[in-house]
C-alpha cells in the first residue's frame, strides 16, 4: 500500500458527550464491530463483571465514569480506525479540549430523553472554533424519549449547526421497533441484544407492502409519513457541507443494545475526513509531507502500575514514523530514538514498527516530554492549540505520611505532567498548591497518589480567585510587581511566574496599576 493510500484509509475521531449520555458504551460497541473485542463491557453493572475497555483505571471502574482520554485503534473494512474516548464530566474538560486538537472529526452522543446538555454545548463550541466536522448519535431510543423532529430542532438550536437525519427511528421506548437507514435505504428491526450484530432488510422503496408485514400497519404508515416530512424539511445530504462543519448528519439508536451503531459506523467511515493539516507556528503542516512530525497531546502516568511507566501520546501529523529512527525533540533541541513505540487498545499496548499521519502512538517517557512538545525530522515546529487553562479551584497539598515524602513528590510530579491539574509553589512560604478546573480532580489525584504511589496526602483550604501567568517587556516594572505582591507570587512546574489573585477586585487592581504587565489566562503565550 502506498504512503498516500495509508493516509486516506485512516479515520481519527473523538467521541464526546455530557456525562451518562452513553459515550463509553458506544465506544465499546464500535470496538465490537471492529472485532477489537469479543464481549462488550459494561460501564455500570452489578451483574456484568467485565468493565468497559476504555475505562481501564481503577477509579473509572468504581465510579462508572471516564476520568481520562483512552485511545483505541483497530482495522475494519479496509480502514484504520483510531477512536479517542474522552471524559464527559466537566471536571475533566481540559483533557477533552486537548484531545480535540488530535482528531479530524467528532461523534457527539446525545441522550434522547434528556436532549442537549450543558457539557455538550461547551464541547461543540470547541469543535466550531476549530471547524471540526461532527456527526450526532441520538442514543437510548429504547427508552421513552422526545419526538425525533423535536430532538432535531433542539440540536439545531442548542448546538447552532444545521442537521440532516441519515437514519430514522421507528417509535421509542417500549414501542421502539428499529431504525430506517436513509443513507443505505435499509431497515433494521430492533431486538434487544447487546452482543450480536443484526443484518438489515434492504428497501429500495418504502411503499413496499413487506414493510407493513415486518413492523405492522400503524408503524409502517407513521414511518412513511415521517420520512416524507423529513425529506421535505431537510435538504439532500451533502458530504462537502459536512466536511466544512456546516451540517451535522444525525443517527438514532441504542448503543447499549448495539442498535443503530452499524449504520453510524458504515456511514462514518465513508464520509469522515482522512487526516487533515495541522496548524504550527508559521505554517500549516500537511499529512502528505515526506518528513515526520507530531506533537504530544497527552501524558499518562502509571498505565502499567507494576513498572511505574509514563506514556506520551503523540499524534502523527505528517510523514512516516519508524521505530528506532532518531527524531528531533524541538523543545529540548536533541535527538531521541524510540525502541518501543506502541499502539493502543486503552491500557493494552503492542509495539509497532511504523505509523502514519492520523495515528496515535505511545512513547515510553522518562521525563523528556510535556504536553504540546513536538517531534520532527529536524524542522523547528511548534504546534498550536494545546494550552493549560487558568485553574478555578485551589488547595494546599500536604504530606500525610512523613515516611513517604519521596513517593509523594514523585507522584505529584508525574500526575501534574498529565496536564489535568497544575502545581504552583508559593514563593513566599514555599507551600505547594494544586489548581484544577473541577472539584472531582482533587479526589482523583488523592486516590491515585495512594493507590499508584502508596503516598497519602491531605488538602488544606486556600482562598484564591484565579491563577494567571504574567510577563512584561519592562523588567523593572515586573520586578516591582513581584516585590509588592510577594505573598501572591508562585512558580509553575516550568518555572514561570504566576500571580495568585485572591479576588476579581484584586486582579483588576493589579491590571490597572501595572499597565505594562501582560496577564495570561492560558499557558499558551
Amino acid at each position: 500500500m502506498t504512503f498516500l493510500e495509508e493516509i486516506k484509509r485512516r479515520r481519527t475521531f473523538a467521541i464526546i458527550s455530557h456525562p451518562d449520555a452513553g459515550k463509553t458504551t458506544l465506544t465499546e460497541k464500535l470496538l465490537l464491530f471492529g472485532g477489537a473485542i469479543h464481549v462488550a463491557g459494561a460501564v455500570k453493572s452489578n451483574k456484568i463483571k467485565k468493565t468497559a475497555t476504555s475505562d481501564f483505571m481503577e477509579i473509572e471502574k468504581q465510579r462508572g465514569i471516564s476520568v481520562a482520554t483512552s485511545v483505541m485503534g483497530f482495522e475494519y473494512d479496509g480502514y484504520k480506525v483510531n477512536i479517542l474516548d474522552t471524559p464527559g464530566h466537566q471536571d475533566f474538560a481540559e483533557d477533552t479540549f486537548r484531545t480535540l486538537t488530535a482528531v479530524d472529526s467528532v461523534i457527539i452522543v446525545i441522550d434522547a430523553a434528556k436532549g442537549v446538555e450543558t457539557q455538550t454545548r461547551k464541547l461543540m463550541e470547541v469543535c466550531r472554533m476549530r471547524s471540526t466536522p461532527v456527526i450526532v448519535f441520538v442514543n437510548k431510543m429504547d427508552r421513552p424519549c422526545n419526538d425525533p423532529f423535536d430532538t432535531l430542532d433542539e440540536i439545531e438550536k442548542e448546538l447552532r449547526i444545521k442537521v440532516r437525519p441519515l437514519s430514522w427511528p421507528i417509535g421509542n421506548g417500549e414501542q421502539f421497533k428499529g431504525v430506517y437507514n436513509l443513507y443505505e435505504n435499509n431497515l433494521y428491526i430492533f431486538k434487544a441484544n447487546k452482543q450480536t450484530i443484526e443484518e438489515g432488510v434492504a428497501f429500495g422503496d418504502i411503499s413496499d407492502q413487506k414493510l407493513d408485514t415486518l413492523i405492522g400497519d400503524s408503524a409502517a404508515a407513521t414511518l412513511r409519513e415521517e420520512l416524507e416530512l423529513a425529506n421535505g424539511v431537510y435538504p439532500e445530504f451533502d458530504v462537502d457541507s459536512y466536511l466544512r462543519a456546516e451540517v451535522a448528519p444525525v443517527f438514532f439508536g441504542s448503543a447499549l443494545n448495539n442498535f443503530g451503531v452499524r449504520e453510524l459506523l458504515h456511514c462514518f467511515l465513508r464520509i469522515a475526513p482522512s487526516p487533515q493539516p495541522s496548524q504550527a507556528e508559521g505554517r500549516m503542516v500537511r499529512p502528505e509531507e515526506e518528513k515526520f512530525s507530531g506533537f504530544v497531546f497527552k501524558i499518562h502516568a502509571n498505565m502499567d502500575p507494576n513498572h511505574r511507566n509514563r506514556i506520551a501520546f503523540v499524534k502523527v501529523c505528517s510523514g512516516h514514523f519508524e521505530r528506532n529512527k532518531a527524531y528531533h525533540h524541538v523543545q529540548l533541541n536533541k535527538e531521541l530514538k524510540f525502541s518501543s513505540p506502541t499502539a493502543f487498545m486503552a491500557d493494552k499496548k503492542s509495539i509497532i514498527d511504523e505509523a502514519f499521519p492520523g495515528d496515535i502512538i505511545g512513547i515510553p517517557d522518562s521525563g523528556n516530554f510535556k504536553i504540546s512538545d513536538s517531534l520532527s525530522e529536524g524542522e523547528h515546529l511548534v504546534f498550536k492549540g494545546l494550552p493549560s487553562f487558568s485553574p478555578e479551584l485551589f488547595r494546599y497539598i500536604e504530606n500525610d505520611d512523613p515516611m513517604k515524602s519521596k513517593q509523594l513528590a514523585k507522584g505529584i510530579d508525574q500526575l501534574m505532567d498529565e496536564g489535568v491539574a497544575q502545581l504552583f509553589v508559593n514563593q513566599f512560604n514555599n507551600r505547594k498548591i494544586i489548581g484544577t478546573v473541577g472539584a472531582l480532580q482533587f479526589e482523583v489525584i488523592q486516590y491515585r497518589l495512594l493507590h499508584e504511589y502508596q503516598a497519602s496526602c491531605r488538602y488544606e483550604p486556600i482562598s484564591l480567585y484565579k491563577a494567571c501567568w504574567i510577563e512584561s517587556d519592562d523588567e523593572a516594572e515586573l520586578e516591582e510587581f513581584k516585590k509588592r505582591k510577594v505573598q501572591y507570587m508562585a512558580k509553575d512546574k516550568q518555572g514561570r511566574d504566576v500571580f495568585l489573585a485572591e479576588s476579581n477586585y484584586m486582579l483588576q487592581m493589579a491590571q490597572e496599576g501595572f499597565k505594562h504587565i501582560r496577564f495570561h489566562f492560558t499557558s499558551e503565550f
